[in-house]
């Protein structure tokens, strides 16, 4: 519990000066002159979680994930106010704008899920470029792009992030390793942690090229996301190609990479990379047979729009991202070091591998990851879109 006099005033009137609400935490407000005590539960596991005496100020609880706190107050010895959580018609703040391509859509529907379920009005604030691919599907949902400050007086409010350092567990009740990023909001926001799949307004198309083809994207924000066999995609794509189909990249990037190591759009591919509508690529995704990618952004992207997707990533375990019958991972090799405890990631480290850096086993699970290995898993997608079309 934080005990701060400068926290913006709570939203919400009580008796005799009394202000509170929901907003990063159960927070009170108490005016100066009179000997006040402040007791905070959380309902559902009947559990005092906070007790405290004092003459005026602002008091917050530590916890900023969803709970369903209730406020009891007393002043000089006489109980006067209790207040009891609840949503329904609240105007409720849910943020998430900081979050990836992958992020919004791991969580977006959980959001729509707590709309329905507490029958409140929320205002969810996402990255600006993401608005055209949500605001239809979810009318319901008053969206607010990321770089604007939301003025709305709300009852409560939660960030829906991936917390690195969130070592007491304050913004999530579980490690954000542990519970996926597929997982990660429902956890935060207090649902059934099951997967729930988005749904995206994609504008009506018409099939980009007349033959069969696949989506690639083989790029990625660091050295650990990548599929780092250096044969891997060139001779992927070869396959893929005396397969029958046309292979289209469709990263936003066809060159990346830092320091000593730069990735390249494999040969064979068909280049439709470049800094082109988020939209533009969902229609690539839409025509096609299947999507072959990392754990990134446009893996989910084809996730959402119900694309079989291959993923190829050694660095996540299986439980971070959606379920796929078609992940790939090589577990007699170093792996999930991402889902591990006791690896605490660097985002500023691009070649962050907290187990084997500046070892000949540095990013063996990605290395290690064999081209006949994802050959073998292509192909059985391939089979099981052939049977159902057949």
């Amino acid at each position: 519990m934080t005990q701060d006099a400068s926290v913006a005033v709570p939203t919400q009137h009580g008796p005799g000066g009394i202000r509170f609400d929901f907003n990063d935490g159960a927070r009170v407000f108490l005016p100066e002159g009179a000997q006040w005590r402040v007791d905070i539960w959380d309902l559902d596991t009947k559990t005092l979680i906070y007790r405290h005496e004092l003459q005026g100020g602002t008091v917050q609880t530590r916890k900023r994930y969803f709970v369903r706190f209730a406020v009891d107050i007393w002043k000089n010895d006489d109980h006067i106010f209790r207040h009891e959580f609840d949503l329904t018609e609240r105007a409720v703040a849910i943020k998430m704008g900081e979050g990836g391509l992958g992020d919004h859509l791991a969580w977006i529907e959980h959001v729509e899920f707590f709309r329905r379920k507490h029958q409140c009005q929320v205002f969810c604030q996402i990255r600006s470029d993401l608005l055209v691919l949500f605001q239809e599907s979810y009318p319901e949902i008053e969206f607010r792009p990321n770089n604007i400050i939301m003025q709305e007086s709300f009852y409560a409010s939660y960030k829906v992030l991936v917390f690195y350092n969130d070592e007491d567990l304050d913004y999530s009740p579980v490690d954000y390793r542990e519970a996926g990023l597929a997982l990660s909001a429902p956890y935060i926001l207090g649902l059934p942690c099951i997967e729930r799949r988005p749904r995206l307004t994609i504008p009506p198309s018409v099939r980009p090229i007349a033959e069969p083809y696949v989506c690639i994207a083989t790029q990625a924000s660091s050295h650990c996301k990548y599929w780092n066999n250096p044969e891997g995609w060139i001779r992927l794509v070869q396959f893929m190609k005396n397969r029958g189909y046309r292979v289209i990249c469709i990263d936003q990037k066809m060159v990346a990479g830092e320091g000593r190591v730069w990735h390249y759009m494999p040969p064979g591919a068909e280049d439709e990379t470049g800094n082109r509508p988020l939209s533009e690529r969902a229609v690539w995704l839409k025509h096609a047979d299947f999507f072959v990618g990392l754990s990134s952004g446009l893996s989910w992207l084809s996730w959402a729009l119900e694309k079989p997707v291959v993923m190829i990533s050694g660095f996540t375990a299986e439980r971070n991202e959606f379920r796929t019958p078609w992940r790939v991972i090589n577990r007699h090799l170093c792996n999930s070091c991402s889902n591990d405890i006791r690896c605490q990631l660097d985002i500023t480290d691009y070649f962050w591998c907290p187990r084997h850096k500046n070892t000949p086993r540095e990013f063996e699970c990605s290395i290690g990851i064999s081209v006949e290995q994802v050959v073998s898993v292509v192909e059985g997608c391939i089979q099981h879109i052939e049977s159902k079309s057949g």
